[in-house]
């Protein structure tokens, strides 16, 4: 029989969108196929402490666990965690306020680390910043652990939504008329930013921080008045504040599709579906708490214009050097019809009921299917790294 495949699922963290994660990482813990696969659950804490086994389930049912994963003594590492893939690996202590630190590790005889995990390949379920943006990918990057998912340069670009549409920008895309502003900026001149922001975009707009996701922070602005509590919204969570404009003016509001990708070299989109939110944008109650919205797969769009939609989710998806997975999100103008390439999501919400495995699934490709395939590209992209030289002899 052969063994099964060790797969850390990482999940919780220190971004706003914890809950969201331990929502998608409880889906995909219970939809995993355990004849393939054996599952190790790693949890974050909000405060960033590192968890296993039944303290990050604990986590995950919403109980407080409060022993955290440790190598040596607690009392002398605290905050310390290590992963490993071989020979133990460093992960970063928990966050302090005033300071932190990197602490020795004790390991057993054989020269290992007591307390570390042996897994084959990471799921990180997470969401957001910390887990979403390449901070966590470049930990993986250097354990040489495979995981799922976008690099750190595809991870990063993805969360930046102002270097994200540089780079739909260079790459041909059609994005919609926007800026960006910094926090320090708006702080310190605001009245030269309002002005500047109505000299070059109309009302609505939209406001949002760069790097967030799940519609934290997120704002529509209708007029002058609303525009400034919008950017200090946005500007308790990022630095760049991105101001866009918002698809089908004031009256009528843009329709917005939503595309799932899947691959490495050779990407494949899935049919498009369709949001239709309950209030008048998709915001964070809306997708969460909020009752009444509702999707619509396959999206009721000509064929010409879903076979577009597909061709640019590809394109948006190589255009950030995506791998693995990403749903790619657009906007359609009520009035012209025209497409835009709103942003793409390189770890979207992962639930059996969320728009990404649900338009894997209108496409023939079921949920446990799914995370199977997914597991398998991370494994495949790894195998690939392991052929580049980084010495010159």
């Amino acid at each position: 029989m052969a063994k099964k495949i060790r797969v850390g699922v990482l999940f919780g963290g220190r971004s706003g969108e914890h809950d969201v994660s331990l929502l998608s990482a409880a889906s995909v813990i219970n939809a995993v196929d355990k004849k393939k696969f054996e599952v190790v659950p790693i949890g974050i804490t909000k405060e960033g402490k590192w968890l296993t086994a039944s303290h990050a389930e604990s986590l995950l049912n919403g109980k407080k666990a409060e022993q955290q994963l440790r190598a040596g003594d607690p009392e002398a590492t605290p905050g310390a965690a290590v992963l490993a893939k071989g020979e133990a690996v460093l992960v970063p202590p928990v966050p302090q306020s005033d300071r932190s630190a990197i602490v020795p590790f004790e390991t057993d005889a054989a020269g290992h680390s007591a307390s570390s995990i042996d897994v084959d390949v990471i799921f990180p379920v997470l969401h957001g910043t910390f887990g979403e943006d390449g901070t966590i990918q470049g930990l993986f990057e250097l354990a040489n652990i495979p995981y799922v998912g976008a690099g750190v340069l595809g991870s990063a670009a993805g969360m930046d939504k102002d270097i994200m549409k540089a780079l739909f920008k260079n790459a041909g895309l059609p994005i919609v008329k926007h800026m960006t502003v910094l926090r320090s900026q708006w702080q310190r001149e605001p009245k030269k930013v309002k002005k500047l922001v109505e000299s070059k975009l109309k009302y609505p707009v939209f406001v949002k921080p760069a790097n967030l996701g799940s519609s934290v922070g997120i704002s529509k602005a209708h007029d002058s008045k609303e525009l400034g509590p919008a950017l200090d919204e946005a500007a308790k969570f990022d630095r760049k504040l991105v101001i866009e404009q918002g698809v089908g003016g004031k009256k009528k509001k843009a329709r917005e599709i939503e595309c799932s990708v899947l691959g490495n070299d050779e990407p494949k989109a899935s049919v498009p579906g369709e949001i239709v939110p309950i209030k008048e944008f998709y915001d964070y109650a809306a997708k969460y708490l909020d009752e009444g919205s509702a999707l619509e797969i396959p999206a009721k769009l000509p064929k010409s214009t879903q076979k577009q939609v597909q061709e640019l989710a590809i394109r948006a998806f190589q255009a950030v050097d995506g791998s693995g997975l990403g749903r790619v999100d657009f906007l359609i103008d009520p009035k012209s019809n025209k497409l835009y390439v709103n942003e793409i999501n390189t770890m979207p919400g992962f639930t059996s009921i969320s728009m990404y495995p649900k338009l894997w699934e209108a496409s023939g490709l079921k949920y446990t299917d799914l995370i199977t395939r997914l597991i398998e590209l991370a494994l495949e992209r790894h195998a690939d790294k392991q052929k580049n030289q980084y010495t010159k002899d």
